[in-house]
């Protein structure tokens, strides 16, 4: 028996290599703690620059893309990793394709990939597009490991007992295959071995415009791929089994799937307003954009009303908690978002730390909670414990990183709002009434209040993580979360 038979379905003998997905689990939450810590070291830099300590390797320059490439692509990479190759083994009745040994791979691979791109940002290796160091031989690492992935997925697939595709693999699939195309097509690069220089350097070969429009092409639909779609196979999964009630409505989850990656698609140039992209391209941006707000809310609308019969949980149950309050931040995000591509708002939050506060609402409030939901399930699953050590912890969790949260966000629009007011803001006689400098000061206490945001929203990543510590060496303390009705009768 290998490894990673560790698991069976209920209806037959099938084997779940589920001691792969142990290990995605494992990173994730390792990930989280690194990637929300390096967040709020960098907010405490901005708003207190003597924490540069003038030291290179933790400028906020070289730190900035390290939190955004631990927290999107080491967690939620990790996260995604995980929940896919669960979920698809459980909806299909099928072992994961290529075993141990493949899964193994594309756990190593995927995560030494991380700390080496990691390590090039902290060094200075990392340059730019123009000018690439190390870059291309680790979009090609990136690529092999990335194929390596679908291949696992695709093939589970195909072996399948269960002949229906349940919809959280159509999402999940919809995200390896456009996150490859846009890897693919935003870093074709020449490395300049070819006309013999150094093998470690490349060219890219788009620039001005062009470029432009294809860094958003991809860092728009990173997010509506990455962060969006791969997350709500997360949604339609988990939310209906932890609530133990099925999706309320199959038919508008599969109008959520093709609206929304037919759609998506089109909506990278609304990042492009009023600069050199031709007028015509940041309309067809925008338009798309607002139209997406339609699915994006049938989805959520399915996912909160897939509670229907068991409201009650979430007075009792903090996992579920987690779960729905994502959902309703991916309602919120996903209304905001398409406000803010209309050029009319977009002149004014454009640049500023509006767009800051709106990102950190989907990533904190959607894709981490959603992610903390999935993963509270998963750790008593895979280690066959009857529970988590403590459920009142994960309360704590909640609500500690629902005000970091708050404080976070409120903070970033107040500051953005402002931010873009005073740039626009004209005397009597035509001239700017603010320098740079002043709106750079007027944000110094939102900047503070933002990183205290953070600091809570770490405090409840370690707590989550000392509760999977204790989860997995067996300890449960028998307790109902603190507020349980019961709980509070005791208590009274």
């Amino acid at each position: 028996m290998t490894q990673a038979t560790t698991a069976h379905s209920a209806k037959d003998a099938t084997p779940y290599f589920d001691n792969v997905i142990q290990k995605f689990v494992l990173a994730a939450t390792f990930w989280g703690v690194v990637g929300f810590l390096a967040g709020d070291f960098i907010a405490w830099q901005l708003a207190f620059p003597v924490v540069n300590l003038n030291l290179e390797w933790i400028q906020f320059g070289r730190l900035r893309p390290v939190h955004t490439s631990a927290v999107i692509f080491a967690f939620g990479g990790n996260v995604l990793l995980a929940t896919s190759l669960f979920v698809v083994q459980r909806t299909g009745r099928a072992s994961l394709w290529g075993g141990a040994v493949l899964g193994n791979f594309i756990f190593w691979s995927y995560n030494l990939f991380i700390v080496a791109a990691a390590l090039s940002y902290v060094l200075g290796m990392s340059q730019g597009k123009e000018y690439a160091e190390p870059e291309w031989w680790l979009d090609l690492w990136l690529t092999v490991t990335w194929v390596a992935y679908l291949v696992a997925f695709v093939g589970t697939l195909y072996k399948r007992k269960e002949p229906h595709i349940y919809v959280a693999n159509w999402f999940f699939l919809a995200m390896i295959i456009t996150i490859a195309m846009l890897h693919l097509g935003n870093n074709l690069a020449v490395p300049t071995i070819i006309f013999g220089g150094p093998w470690w350097k490349s060219y890219q070969i788009y620039a001005g415009v062009q470029d432009a429009m294809t860094q958003w092409w991809y860092g728009h639909n990173a997010v509506g791929f990455f962060l969006t779609a791969g997350f709500l196979g997360i949604m339609y999964y988990f939310v209906p089994k932890r609530a133990e009630r099925p999706v309320y409505s199959y038919r508008l989850s599969i109008v959520h799937f093709w609206a929304l990656i037919f759609l998506y698609i089109w909506a990278g140039p609304h990042h492009l307003h009023y600069t050199a992209l031709p007028d015509w391209t940041q309309t067809l941006g925008m338009t798309f954009s607002v139209m997406l707000w339609m699915p994006s809310w049938g989805g959520m609308i399915n996912g909160l009303m897939t509670l229907s019969g068991a409201w009650e949980k979430l007075r009792t149950d903090p996992v579920i908690r987690f779960l729905v309050t994502s959902v309703a931040f991916y309602g919120m995000s996903t209304f905001e978002g398409p406000m803010m591509s209309i050029k009319a708002v977009n002149s004014l939050s454009h640049y500023t730390d509006w767009g800051i506060g709106h990102v950190h609402s989907g990533a904190l409030g959607w894709v981490a909670f959603v992610s903390f939901g999935a993963l509270y399930y998963l750790v008593p699953v895979l280690w066959k414990r009857k529970s988590l050590y403590s459920m009142r912890l994960v309360s704590y969790h909640f609500w500690i990183a629902t005000i970091g949260i708050v404080l976070y966000i409120t903070s970033m629009w107040i500051s953005g709002i402002m931010q873009g007011l005073m740039w626009r803001a004209y005397d009597n006689l035509g001239f700017l009434q603010y320098s740079f400098v002043e709106t750079v000061a007027a944000m110094h206490p939102y900047y503070i209040i933002r990183a205290t945001g953070g600091v809570l929203f770490v405090a409840g990543s370690l707590i989550m993580a000392y509760n999977f510590i204790r989860t997995i060496k067996g300890d449960v303390r028998d307790e109902l979360p603190y507020e349980a009705p019961a709980a509070a009768t005791a208590r009274g």
